[in-house]
């Protein structure tokens, strides 16, 4: 082989070694490498800089360090071997915004503009991992923790599936006035379990399935000669055909049902069953909605508890949804461990409302988890708050301790409804954040952290709606208050070093780790919050916070939904590490050790912590801090 031949092959090797030139055709990745140049930088000296203008040049780091620095920031960045910049300097054909500095001495293969731009146009992987680098460094990540979890079989079929895929027969339809006999006459030719009512343009109106036959014909001994929309179960669920499978789980499992529609704009295109669902999972997440709705007891409860923390990895899709799945099936069993506490008390229907603080409230919960809660309550026309919270704290206290005997430990901070500082009156929590608002101290800082994330799981919904508004609107009037709140939150630093590439602790028990929660995690959902209370947008979820405030203060939604994945990676960190020591017995925690995650994570994890960079970043422009 020649030596030029030999040093293309060899640098073509090199670069396979890292995304996204792993998965580059062996042409493509041979047709860069022909193309490249080696340059060299000392110690100390600047490779690239704003003032040079329009960037000429790709980089991809051979040996070495790259720091990049920015103006009124510092050091901001840290590009090790085998990541490359600046891409979007490139795209957008003007000027880098940062100055790119050797940290050590340096060897870049370099590449030129105009072979870069031909290079997108050429490499597909290449192209999607430039114009979308977090979300493809992520999806390749998620592919390799499905395999980890799942068989072939399952990787094909996932709760990730389209509704669209799962329809295997065109739905079977009648009438709103067709006889109930010729209903059920039809479902046992067909060998459905389900059949949907239509009006005559084909719309879905309601839907009948064999579970109702109890409740709805035997039983009440209704003639068969009934019409079908007296029988039927009006305004079914119905999802388009592009939504994915987890989402019809959530849906069930939230309502209690068994069967949702498949339409598209209207036009229904088939029905998919709890069975369909249940052939995709490892783990049925509507069986385990069922079995809790069903439970009578503690025990019941508790193996219910059990299978929800159970293998949830293998469900195959992304952090996002499995937070939301954990969250919903633990609102589920918190709902009905106080239903089962409370079945007989007047007070408990119709007079109170049990709120969820913190992870819980924000429908982010992970395997490890304890209980943050409280009570809001009204009262009658002369009726003093001491009388009804006396009432209520004996029923709390129960609730609290059978959660506990669930798997959900009791808050070592005293956050629960069984503590009388959080089982209060609508005026009393308004007066309450008010002096929060007011003070700004650090011990209220820490309590907006965590109560202001609230939202109502069991009762009087509407007592946390007026909470919410109210809050919004106190909020967004105080700009010292959300100054203060900035201030707090810039105090967490993403573990970012300069020297290594992760700050992790020193010594102890957690040498050589750090905490995905604190570090990783609360810089996004602190950030969130505040965006959330200057805007005045309504969710409590971090993700979903980002996306309602984001268009509010003119933030481009690449770069929300960056912070998005960013946040959602640590998620998924924290979940499957998690697992592994629920597999192996440990405790559970939110504490890695960088150095043992594979290369690919380990740089996704350095872009995660860059982006929390971004987004405190954007909290200190904002607000001065």
């Amino acid at each position: 082989m020649p030596a030029d031949n030999a040093l293309i092959a060899a640098t073509a090797e090199h670069l396979r070694r890292f995304a996204p030139f792993d998965r580059m055709a062996a042409d493509h990745l041979s047709w860069l490498a022909e193309r490249l140049r080696l340059g060299y930088y000392a110690k100390n000296e600047t490779v690239l800089a704003p003032e040079q203008g329009e960037v000429r040049t790709f980089y991809i780091i051979k040996q070495g360090v790259i720091r990049g620095e920015r103006e009124g920031q510092g050091a901001w960045l840290e590009l090790h071997e085998g990541e490359c910049f600046p891409i979007g300097a490139l795209l957008s054909r003007r000027p880098a915004i940062s100055q790119f500095r050797a940290q050590t001495d340096v060897f870049c293969y370099e590449l030129d503009a105009r072979d870069f731009h031909a290079l997108l146009e050429l490499s597909p992987p290449f192209h999607a991992f430039c114009t979308l680098r977090l979300a493809d460094l992520l999806a390749q990540s998620q592919r390799r923790t499905q395999a980890r979890y799942l068989s072939a079989a399952t990787e094909q079929q996932s709760l990730e599936s389209t509704l669209g895929s799962l329809v295997r027969r065109p739905p079977v339809t009648c009438r709103p006035d067709t006889p109930l006999r010729e209903s059920l006459e039809v479902m046992r030719a067909q060998g459905i379990g389900s059949i949907v009512v239509v009006s005559p343009d084909g719309t879905p109106e309601g839907i009948f399935t064999v579970r109702d036959l109890i409740g709805r014909v035997i039983l009440p001994a209704t003639p068969l000669d009934t019409p079908m929309r007296e029988v039927m179960s009006p305004q079914p669920v119905a999802l388009a055909s592009t939504a994915h499978a987890f989402e019809a789980a959530l849906a069930m499992a939230r309502h209690g049902f068994r069967h949702v529609l498949v339409a598209d704009q209207g036009r229904l295109v088939g029905v998919v069953s709890e069975k369909d669902l249940f052939s995709l999972q490892r783990i049925g997440v509507t069986q385990i909605s069922s079995a809790i709705r069903a439970a009578n007891e503690l025990g019941q409860l508790q193996q219910a508890a059990a299978d929800i923390g159970h293998n949830m990895m293998a469900q195959g899709v992304g952090a996002e949804q499995l937070t939301l799945l954990l969250s919903t099936l633990n609102d589920l069993l918190t709902q009905r461990v106080i239903e089962l506490e409370c079945a007989e008390a007047e007070l408990c229907r119709e007079r109170f409302c049990w709120l969820a603080f913190g992870s819980e409230g924000r429908l982010e919960q992970t395997l490890a988890t304890d209980q943050d809660n409280g009570i809001i309550f009204t009262l009658a026309p002369g009726e003093s708050a001491d009388a009804v919270r006396a009432r209520l704290l004996p029923l709390a206290a129960r609730i609290n301790r059978a959660l506990d005997a669930c798997g959900f430990p009791l808050c070592r901070g005293q956050i629960m409804a069984m503590n009388p500082k959080w089982c209060l009156a609508l005026e009393e929590w308004k007066a309450l954040f008010a002096r929060w608002i007011d003070a700004g101290d650090p011990e209220s800082l820490l309590n907006a952290s965590i109560f202001f994330d609230f939202r109502p799981l069991y009762g009087q919904a509407a007592l946390a709606e007026e909470l919410r508004q109210w809050l919004s609107t106190r909020a967004a009037a105080n700009p010292r208050f959300l100054h203060q709140m900035v201030t707090n939150a810039l105090r967490n630093r993403p573990p970012l070093g300069l020297v290594r590439d992760f700050v992790t602790d020193s010594g102890g028990e957690h040498a050589d780790t750090l905490d995905l929660k604190l570090n990783g995690a609360t810089p996004f959902v602190d950030a969130a919050r505040v965006f959330a209370l200057a805007t005045g947008a309504n969710a409590t979820g971090t993700a979903q916070r980002l996306r309602q405030a984001g268009p509010k203060l003119n933030i481009p939604v690449a770069e929300i939904e960056a912070w998005v994945s960013a946040f959602f990676f640590i998620q998924l960190l924290r979940l499957r590490r998690q697992h592994e020591e629920s597999e192996a017995g440990q405790p559970l925690d939110n504490r890695i050790n960088p150095d043992r995650l594979n290369d690919l994570d380990r740089r996704i994890l350095k872009e995660a912590f860059r982006q929390a960079r971004k987004i405190q970043a954007r909290l200190a422009l904002d607000y001065q801090a």
